[in-house]
């Protein structure tokens, strides 16, 4: 697990292509690899690698399967590509993001940029059938970071994440332009209780639930909007 917090930018040193098969060796900040071991977990731009070589004390390989070299961005990747690591969290550490599986559920794009004085807005464009799990202040992440969601609209299929400098130092976002795609982990929690109010509204509407969806639909709404989770005021 992971708690979303990056803890640094490493760079891919050298790529070794074979059947089925890709293996990074990464070159990572100083004092990042101090107690890593082979088999550790390491987040590489949100993807959840395992440690199979330590090569230096800032060098460590990596293989990645054929699919999630489909799934993730890092099938783009090249020598010299800088991206967002962390460390697997520890027992009883503080959680500043949310907590992370590092299982990518889809890619996305940058489809805009915005940049209001000290601050760094990315337009993010997501696949239809995703926009049901984002929602206005919830979680999400990517490329590893847990952020929160500005803004939304589902219709258009958008969401907007506000970065400040300090994310930017910490992590390879102010690098992303226009078009770059982008690693995405929704907040899983979300993701249930959305599937969970799905589930139950066809289930008791059967039939009825196409007739409820063109209704909604002509108000300017979807069924998605009824499963949306409460946001409770702190």
């Amino acid at each position: 697990m992971f708690t979303g917090i990056v803890q640094g930018v490493a760079k891919v040193a050298t790529i070794t292509d074979r059947p089925g098969l890709r293996s990074f060796t990464l070159d990572f900040p100083p004092g990042f690899c101090a107690g890593l071991e082979i088999g550790a977990s390491v987040s590489c731009d949100g993807v959840c690698l395992t440690v199979t070589r330590l090569t230096s004390d800032t060098q460590a390989d990596f293989d990645v399967m054929q699919q999630s070299l489909n799934l993730t961005t890092l099938g783009a990747l090249a020598e010299g590509s800088p991206i967002n690591v962390e460390r697997a969290a520890k027992d009883g550490a503080e959680i500043g993001g949310h907590p992370l599986s590092g299982h990518i559920d889809f890619k996305a794009t940058v489809a805009a940029i915005r940049q209001p004085e000290n601050n760094h807005v990315l337009r993010i464009a997501v696949p239809q059938p995703w926009m049901r799990y984002i929602f206005a202040k919830g979680y999400i992440a990517i490329n590893g970071a847990s952020l929160t969601v500005a803004e939304a609209d589902r219709k258009a299929g958008w969401f907007e994440v506000w970065l400040i400098p300090e994310t930017l130092r910490m992590t390879t976002f102010g690098d992303k332009g226009v078009g770059a795609e982008l690693n995405i982990e929704i907040e899983r929690s979300t993701q249930v209780f959305v599937d969970t109010v799905r589930d139950a509204i066809d289930e008791r509407l059967g039939p009825l639930l196409p007739a409820l969806e063109k209704l909604l639909a002509a108000q300017g709404g979807s069924v998605d909007e009824l499963a949306r989770p409460v946001q409770i005021p702190r």
